[in-house]
């Protein structure tokens, strides 16, 4: 993405007719009462931020940021708006628009990932080039992706609600979208907090039915996940005790609770063998 020369790196007055939107452009919904705002301040005292623009032809520009302000400069009455032509490719103006709106927190969750999503679609991108080329870390734009699990509906439903993301990733991880609405439903009722949407989705998938085996055909329910954690823990302590020196190391992501068991192998060893040196009794 490149300005254009210094004689042509100037703020331009281009009507507003000849301005096309981006296509692009990551937001979708526009806050009304917030353009009307918007609009008045702009009657007053015009537009304070230059829009940013590319040139199609001699007479059509495609709007690379500030849709905002146009929409706005509009519906004041303006026909004409200041605007800072740059030079830059398809891919670019995307990245652009997307950032702009990025780094303005224009966009809810769901507008940022759909942009995220189009971009890594449309131009081949890994989630790891998207990530840098948004400034953003990898796993950051994994998490943002895996929003778009949620179905339409339930977007919509957590965005009316003004849930936050924090919400939404811990919906995410019941898989059943029937239990999920479920879920969501008393999320909004109850006006739950994300803590309170995270204890309750823990719970629920800690009380999940596991059948033990298809000749026996019986269930049980995992009542607890911490009485495996004590049980991990008991056995660490036990090994201590012993003269083993094991180092446990406990992990949470999104998916999974990781539990690591390090066991000196040099000890073990001769704990082994102190073992089987003792005497045998009658």
């Amino acid at each position: 993405m490149k300005f254009l020369s210094k004689e042509e790196n100037r703020v331009l007055e281009i009507p507003t007719i000849q301005i096309r939107p981006n296509k692009t452009q990551p937001r979708k919904s526009f806050d009304e009462d917030e353009l009307r705002l918007l609009s008045q301040s702009i009657s007053t005292n015009g537009i304070l931020q230059p829009l940013t623009v590319r040139k199609l032809s001699q007479t059509e520009y495609e709007l690379v940021a500030g849709e905002r302000r146009l929409r706005a400069a509009v519906l004041a009455g303006l026909t004409k708006v200041p605007c800072v032509l740059i030079r830059c490719t398809d891919k670019e103006s995307a990245i652009f628009a997307l950032l702009e709106n990025i780094q303005r927190a224009d966009l809810n969750m769901f507008e940022e990932a759909r942009g995220i999503s189009r971009l890594i679609r449309k131009y081949g991108l890994t989630q790891e080039e998207a990530a840098i080329r948004l400034g953003k870390k990898q796993s950051t734009v994994a998490n943002k992706l895996r929003l778009l699990k949620l179905s339409m509906e339930e977007q919509d439903w957590i965005l009316q609600a003004g849930l936050s993301e924090r919400h939404a990733r811990a919906l995410l991880r019941i898989d059943d979208e029937e239990i999920r609405k479920e879920v969501l439903s008393r999320i909004v009722a109850e006006n739950l907090s994300a803590k309170d949407t995270e204890d309750i989705v823990v719970k629920l998938l800690c009380r999940e039915t596991v059948t033990a085996s298809p000749s026996q055909d019986k269930k049980f329910i995992v009542r607890d996940v911490r009485i495996f954690v004590n049980t991990i823990n008991k056995a660490v302590d036990t090994m201590r005790l012993s003269g083993i020196n094991a180092v446990a190391k406990k992990s949470e992501t999104e998916e999974y609770i990781e539990y690591t068991v390090k066991i000196p192998k040099s000890e073990a060893t001769k704990q082994m063998q102190a073992h089987r040196s003792k005497p045998k009794t009658a």
